[in-house]
Protein backbone atom coordinates (compact mmCIF):
# COMPACT_ATOMS: atom_id res chain seq x y z
CA UNK A 1 0.00 0.00 0.00
CA UNK A 2 1.54 3.07 -1.38
CA UNK A 3 -1.20 5.77 -1.26
CA UNK A 4 -1.80 7.62 1.53
CA UNK A 5 -4.15 6.34 4.63
CA UNK A 6 -5.97 7.27 7.34
CA UNK A 7 -6.84 5.86 10.52
CA UNK A 8 -9.80 6.94 12.65
CA UNK A 9 -9.84 6.76 16.60
CA UNK A 10 -12.83 7.28 18.73
CA UNK A 11 -13.38 7.19 22.78
CA UNK A 12 -17.35 7.88 23.91
CA UNK A 13 -19.33 6.29 26.37
CA UNK A 14 -22.95 6.80 28.06
CA UNK A 15 -23.53 9.63 30.15
CA UNK A 16 -22.63 8.82 33.44
CA UNK A 17 -26.32 8.30 35.29
CA UNK A 18 -28.10 8.05 31.96
CA UNK A 19 -29.01 5.54 29.45
CA UNK A 20 -26.44 2.57 28.95
CA UNK A 21 -26.60 2.39 25.40
CA UNK A 22 -26.93 6.25 24.59
CA UNK A 23 -23.21 7.15 23.72
CA UNK A 24 -21.86 10.22 23.50
CA UNK A 25 -18.08 10.98 21.41
CA UNK A 26 -15.66 12.41 23.82
CA UNK A 27 -12.83 12.03 21.51
CA UNK A 28 -12.23 11.99 17.72
CA UNK A 29 -8.83 11.01 16.00
CA UNK A 30 -7.66 11.11 12.34
CA UNK A 31 -3.78 9.65 11.76
CA UNK A 32 -2.75 10.31 8.02
CA UNK A 33 -0.08 8.29 6.81
CA UNK A 34 2.44 9.41 4.00
CA UNK A 35 4.14 5.65 2.93
CA UNK A 36 6.51 7.98 0.59
CA UNK A 37 7.57 10.31 2.67
CA UNK A 38 7.19 8.54 6.38
CA UNK A 39 4.86 11.80 7.43
CA UNK A 40 2.71 11.39 10.34
CA UNK A 41 -0.18 14.00 10.63
CA UNK A 42 -3.16 13.98 13.40
CA UNK A 43 -5.58 16.04 13.64
CA UNK A 44 -8.01 15.58 17.12
CA UNK A 45 -11.03 17.13 18.33
CA UNK A 46 -11.76 16.80 21.94
CA UNK A 47 -15.39 17.25 23.41
CA UNK A 48 -15.47 20.42 26.42
CA UNK A 49 -18.77 20.10 27.58
CA UNK A 50 -19.17 19.50 31.36
CA UNK A 51 -20.27 16.10 30.77
CA UNK A 52 -19.55 13.10 33.03
CA UNK A 53 -19.35 10.08 31.35
CA UNK A 54 -18.31 6.09 31.65
CA UNK A 55 -15.37 4.75 29.93
CA UNK A 56 -14.40 1.17 29.79
CA UNK A 57 -10.80 0.02 29.76
CA UNK A 58 -8.64 -3.14 30.06
CA UNK A 59 -6.30 -3.94 32.33
CA UNK A 60 -3.87 -5.89 31.10
CA UNK A 61 -0.62 -8.21 32.09
CA UNK A 62 2.77 -8.07 30.38
CA UNK A 63 1.62 -9.95 27.36
CA UNK A 64 -1.06 -7.68 26.72
CA UNK A 65 -3.72 -9.92 27.95
CA UNK A 66 -6.76 -8.58 29.80
CA UNK A 67 -6.95 -9.69 33.57
CA UNK A 68 -9.68 -7.22 34.58
CA UNK A 69 -11.72 -4.41 32.27
CA UNK A 70 -12.12 -1.21 34.80
CA UNK A 71 -15.28 1.28 34.30
CA UNK A 72 -14.47 5.01 35.49
CA UNK A 73 -16.17 8.30 35.29
CA UNK A 74 -14.64 11.15 33.58
CA UNK A 75 -15.51 14.29 32.84
CA UNK A 76 -14.67 15.56 29.21
CA UNK A 77 -14.04 19.13 29.90
CA UNK A 78 -11.38 18.79 32.60
CA UNK A 79 -10.60 14.97 32.28
CA UNK A 80 -11.13 14.22 35.94
CA UNK A 81 -11.76 11.02 37.24
CA UNK A 82 -13.85 9.55 39.83
CA UNK A 83 -15.26 6.48 40.43
CA UNK A 84 -18.40 4.58 39.14
CA UNK A 85 -20.94 3.42 41.25
CA UNK A 86 -23.57 0.74 39.52
CA UNK A 87 -26.56 2.08 40.95
CA UNK A 88 -25.82 5.95 40.16
CA UNK A 89 -28.87 7.42 38.15
CA UNK A 90 -29.46 10.56 36.84
CA UNK A 91 -32.95 12.41 37.67
CA UNK A 92 -35.38 13.25 34.75
CA UNK A 93 -34.65 17.28 34.84
CA UNK A 94 -30.75 16.70 34.91
CA UNK A 95 -30.79 13.88 32.56
CA UNK A 96 -32.68 16.63 29.74
CA UNK A 97 -30.16 18.99 31.05
CA UNK A 98 -27.42 16.59 29.40
CA UNK A 99 -29.32 15.43 26.40
CA UNK A 100 -29.65 19.35 25.62
CA UNK A 101 -25.98 19.88 26.17
CA UNK A 102 -24.54 17.30 24.24
CA UNK A 103 -26.77 18.14 21.37
CA UNK A 104 -24.42 19.89 19.20
CA UNK A 105 -21.99 17.17 19.71
CA UNK A 106 -22.90 15.65 16.31
CA UNK A 107 -22.60 18.59 14.02
CA UNK A 108 -18.62 19.11 16.07
CA UNK A 109 -17.45 15.91 15.10
CA UNK A 110 -19.30 16.04 11.17
CA UNK A 111 -17.53 19.12 10.99
CA UNK A 112 -14.07 18.00 12.37
CA UNK A 113 -13.86 14.41 10.15
CA UNK A 114 -15.51 16.10 6.82
CA UNK A 115 -12.54 18.85 7.03
CA UNK A 116 -10.01 16.81 7.68
CA UNK A 117 -10.99 14.07 4.88
CA UNK A 118 -10.93 17.20 2.65
CA UNK A 119 -7.61 18.59 3.73
CA UNK A 120 -5.82 15.22 3.38
CA UNK A 121 -7.76 13.76 0.56
CA UNK A 122 -8.74 10.68 2.72
CA UNK A 123 -10.11 7.68 0.22
CA UNK A 124 -8.44 4.18 2.72
CA UNK A 125 -9.56 4.58 6.43
CA UNK A 126 -8.03 1.99 8.51
CA UNK A 127 -10.09 1.09 11.99
CA UNK A 128 -9.67 -1.45 14.52
CA UNK A 129 -12.88 -3.36 15.94
CA UNK A 130 -14.44 0.14 14.61
CA UNK A 131 -17.63 -0.95 13.42
CA UNK A 132 -19.23 0.97 16.90
CA UNK A 133 -17.27 3.83 15.34
CA UNK A 134 -18.08 4.58 11.97
CA UNK A 135 -21.49 3.57 13.41
CA UNK A 136 -21.54 6.55 15.89
CA UNK A 137 -19.88 9.02 13.21
CA UNK A 138 -22.56 8.34 10.24
CA UNK A 139 -25.03 9.10 12.83
CA UNK A 140 -23.37 12.44 13.09
CA UNK A 141 -23.93 13.08 9.53
CA UNK A 142 -20.65 11.60 8.16
CA UNK A 143 -20.19 9.59 4.62
CA UNK A 144 -18.35 7.05 3.91
CA UNK A 145 -19.74 5.83 1.14
CA UNK A 146 -16.68 6.78 -1.36
CA UNK A 147 -14.24 5.54 1.10
CA UNK A 148 -12.47 2.23 1.72
CA UNK A 149 -12.61 0.83 5.17
CA UNK A 150 -10.62 -1.51 6.75
CA UNK A 151 -10.74 -3.75 9.91
CA UNK A 152 -7.54 -4.59 10.57
CA UNK A 153 -8.64 -6.66 13.60
CA UNK A 154 -10.58 -8.78 11.56
CA UNK A 155 -8.02 -8.79 9.03
CA UNK A 156 -5.54 -10.48 11.35
CA UNK A 157 -7.79 -12.58 13.08
CA UNK A 158 -8.77 -14.02 9.88
CA UNK A 159 -4.92 -15.02 8.99
CA UNK A 160 -4.27 -16.14 12.50
CA UNK A 161 -7.50 -17.54 13.39
CA UNK A 162 -7.07 -15.49 17.11
CA UNK A 163 -8.59 -12.45 18.19
CA UNK A 164 -6.08 -10.20 19.09
CA UNK A 165 -6.34 -6.82 20.78
CA UNK A 166 -4.79 -3.97 20.00
CA UNK A 167 -2.91 -4.22 23.62
CA UNK A 168 -1.72 -7.82 22.58
CA UNK A 169 -0.35 -6.17 19.14
CA UNK A 170 1.23 -3.70 20.91
CA UNK A 171 3.04 -6.30 22.70
CA UNK A 172 3.67 -8.03 19.23
CA UNK A 173 5.49 -5.02 17.51
CA UNK A 174 7.57 -3.97 20.60
CA UNK A 175 5.91 -1.10 20.16
CA UNK A 176 7.91 2.44 21.82
CA UNK A 177 7.13 5.90 21.88
CA UNK A 178 9.88 8.44 23.56
CA UNK A 179 8.32 11.48 22.64
CA UNK A 180 10.12 11.93 19.46
CA UNK A 181 9.82 8.69 17.36
CA UNK A 182 7.47 5.67 17.37
CA UNK A 183 9.39 2.58 17.30
CA UNK A 184 8.75 -1.19 17.14
CA UNK A 185 10.52 -3.96 15.37
CA UNK A 186 11.70 -3.22 12.45
CA UNK A 187 9.80 0.78 11.70
CA UNK A 188 10.51 3.86 13.02
CA UNK A 189 9.18 7.32 12.73
CA UNK A 190 10.39 10.72 13.98
CA UNK A 191 7.24 12.48 15.20
CA UNK A 192 6.30 16.24 14.83
CA UNK A 193 5.98 18.00 17.72
CA UNK A 194 2.52 18.87 17.29
CA UNK A 195 1.20 15.63 16.37
CA UNK A 196 3.82 14.36 19.52
CA UNK A 197 1.85 16.44 22.12
CA UNK A 198 -1.41 14.48 21.50
CA UNK A 199 0.16 11.03 21.99
CA UNK A 200 -1.05 10.86 25.41
CA UNK A 201 -1.85 7.57 27.08
CA UNK A 202 -5.72 6.45 26.42
CA UNK A 203 -6.22 9.05 24.61
CA UNK A 204 -7.96 8.37 21.05
CA UNK A 205 -4.64 9.94 19.23
CA UNK A 206 -2.41 7.56 20.84
CA UNK A 207 -4.57 4.16 19.91
CA UNK A 208 -4.13 6.19 16.21
CA UNK A 209 -0.54 5.88 16.53
CA UNK A 210 -0.73 2.42 17.88
CA UNK A 211 -2.92 1.33 14.94
CA UNK A 212 -0.25 2.99 12.69
CA UNK A 213 2.69 0.62 13.84
CA UNK A 214 0.67 -2.46 14.35
CA UNK A 215 -0.84 -2.14 10.19
CA UNK A 216 2.34 -1.08 9.22
CA UNK A 217 4.66 -3.91 10.93
CA UNK A 218 1.79 -5.93 9.18
CA UNK A 219 2.22 -4.97 5.99
CA UNK A 220 5.48 -4.50 5.55
CA UNK A 221 7.29 -7.01 7.81
CA UNK A 222 4.42 -9.39 7.54
CA UNK A 223 6.51 -12.80 8.16
CA UNK A 224 8.31 -11.04 11.30
CA UNK A 225 5.02 -9.94 12.67
CA UNK A 226 3.17 -13.71 11.93
CA UNK A 227 6.28 -15.12 13.47
CA UNK A 228 6.00 -12.63 16.71
CA UNK A 229 2.48 -13.13 17.11
CA UNK A 230 2.64 -16.93 16.88
CA UNK A 231 5.43 -16.88 19.91
CA UNK A 232 2.96 -14.25 21.97
CA UNK A 233 0.31 -16.88 21.85
CA UNK A 234 2.12 -19.34 22.61
CA UNK A 235 3.15 -18.00 25.70
CA UNK A 236 -0.38 -16.66 26.87
CA UNK A 237 -1.37 -20.15 26.11
CA UNK A 238 1.16 -21.53 28.37
CA UNK A 239 0.42 -19.13 30.97
CA UNK A 240 -3.11 -20.30 31.02
CA UNK A 241 -1.94 -23.96 31.08
CA UNK A 242 0.44 -22.93 33.89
Amino acid sequence: MNENFAILELKYGNIYGGYPNYFVIAEASLLVFEPESRKIFIESWRNGLDINYVTVYPKTDELGHTIERVREVVNMKTGEVRPFMEDFKLDDRALDLAFKQVQPVRNWVKRFLLNAFRKYNVRTIIIFDGRRDIFLCERAGVNFARMRIVDLQKVINKETNYLFSLNKLSKVINLNFDNTYLRSNNLEYWMHPVAARQLKPMSAAWDAARLLMVHNEYMYHHEDFMLQAAKLVNKIEKRKEE
